[in-house]
């Protein structure tokens, strides 16, 4: 992705969202963070010198088009970074409606309703896509349904979505991260009731690495699914 691009980010208050908005932030690219609500991105912008903020609630999804309303988009977006992600383990014959709504809402309803907004700018800049998924959007295991099942409609919310703007020059690409350092991981961990021990998995740099590829990739190619799993 040649020159000054604006990059649309959500999840950029920490972990891997953190680690690619400091890439980007560094050579110079326009960021647009997202953020829950003011205060965080009072915070965002402090963090990042220069950054544009973007206030809106994931968890609530229907209302994200009236908060947007209120405020300045770009008229230019050569990357929307769905980072954000919420996790809540349970078994199924445990987890409440609530649970369920909430890891959907964040995880998958607004990045499809984020997606509906910005897709104008991203035609016109050509602009790519990009969903980070989980490896549980490849393979569900017992106590992860809730968040499987968002990673899995994540798959193919972006599977559909790159079929459909492949005319129109937009990329998509999923990129599936294994167990990554970061504070969802701890919070994993306490829900799983095992120590944490963030030299063991993968650094969210690494995979910023993964994202950045993708990115900067020439347009004579385009990377569909891209799995980044903890080395030795």
């Amino acid at each position: 992705m040649a020159g000054m691009a604006t990059h649309v980010i959500t999840g950029a208050g920490s972990g891997i969202g953190a680690a690619v908005a400091r890439r980007l932030h560094a050579r110079g690219d326009v960021l647009v963070l997202h953020a829950r609500d003011a205060g965080r991105a009072k915070e965002l912008a402090a963090e990042f010198p220069g950054a544009k903020t973007l206030v809106g609630d994931l968890g609530d999804p229907d209302r994200l088009s009236w908060a947007f309303s209120h405020q300045s988009l770009p008229d230019r977006v050569d990357s929307l970074l769905h980072i954000a992600g919420v996790v809540d383990l349970g078994q199924v014959g445990e987890l409440t409606p609530k649970s369920w709504h909430h890891q959907l809402n964040v995880n998958l309803v607004a990045p499809a309703e984020l997606t509906r907004h910005f897709l104008p700018q991203l035609r016109t800049a050509r602009g790519h896509v990009v969903f980070v998924n989980s490896g549980a959007g490849l393979n569900a295991h017992a106590s992860w349904s809730a968040y499987a099942a968002s990673k899995h409609g994540l798959k193919a919310l972006a599977d559909s979505l790159r079929i459909e703007e492949h005319a129109n020059g937009v990329r998509v690409t999923s990129v599936y991260p294994g167990r990554t350092a970061s504070p969802m991981q701890a919070k994993v961990h306490q829900q799983e009731g095992k120590q944490y021990d963030p030299s063991q998995w993968i650094d969210p740099e690494s995979v910023a690495t993964a994202i950045l590829m993708c990115l900067d990739l020439p347009r004579d190619a385009e990377v569909n699914d891209l799995t980044v799993r903890p080395g030795s």
